[in-house]
């Protein structure tokens, strides 16, 4: 009995040691996550500024073209969309800098676990607190601008699938750059010709739904961004971090 029982006592935790380094990898990403999320709240200014930058560009359009309606409709696709991407980009920083500036984010790099899961923690705590309040605040500002109420399906769908691409490339952007003293001009020459596909598809979508035009496509491309983006970008930044912190 014992030569039998061996194999399979020997073999045991073969079997098991994948799932548990998969159950420890994942309990590191839900701590990471939960740690970033109420570093956050506790910075509650910090929190509210890219939801309040949001507001006030939206509101400043109005301002500025008068209270044109035709007008207003035609460029209210590209305001709030350009209003969304510079907001996001407002506090890409913080993805990486307090970490780096703390020393965090060394004994994140020095973690037995692997790296771009826990980049990928930072960059979801990152769009929970500042992409998902944008998506609930953009159908109001639409109705600021007149936006037709058939595109506010489109305006939803389209930056639930933009705003994660925003945030993903956005942090292989501030993995390059957090070493630097001063690289926000760096890192906007670096990433706004990155957002313009998602800028592009995003605001088409809302354009095409307010003329009663079929969105399917745009937000395709948009799905096929966000879904590239998911499973390359962590790895990238994970590389650009490993570059910076050397």
């Amino acid at each position: 009995m014992s030569s039998q029982d061996a194999p399979v006592t020997a073999a045991g935790p073969r079997r098991r040691r994948p799932a548990a380094a998969r159950s420890d990898a994942l309990r590191a990403f839900a701590g990471l996550l939960r740690r970033d999320l109420v570093l956050a709240f506790r910075r509650r200014s910090e929190l509210a500024n890219p939801v309040l930058f949001f507001v006030m560009v939206e509101t400043l359009f109005p301002l500025a073209l008068g209270a044109d309606n035709d007008l207003l409709r035609a460029v209210a696709p590209g305001a709030v969309w350009v209003g969304a991407l510079l907001a996001s980009m407002l506090s890409l920083e913080g993805i990486f800098r307090s970490d780096f500036d703390d020393g965090s984010l060394e004994q994140i790099a020095l973690s037995p676990h692997p790296m771009p899961i826990l980049v990928g923690a930072k960059v979801l705590a990152h769009w929970l607190v500042t992409g998902l309040p944008l998506i609930l605040v953009a159908p109001l500002l639409g109705l600021l601008l007149n936006l037709p109420q058939s595109a506010f399906a489109a305006l939803v769908l389209s930056l639930l699938l933009g705003t994660p691409v925003l945030s993903l490339v956005g942090a292989i952007g501030v993995a390059l750059t957090v070493g630097l003293r001063h690289g926000g001009m760096l890192l906007s020459l670096l990433l706004l010709p990155l957002y313009v596909p998602v800028l592009i598809f995003g605001a088409g979508s809302v354009e095409s739904a307010a003329q009663g035009l079929p969105v399917v496509a745009q937000l395709y491309f948009l799905g096929a961004l966000c879904t590239g983006a998911v499973v390359l970008a962590p790895f990238a930044a994970a590389a650009a971090l490993r570059i910076s912190l050397e």
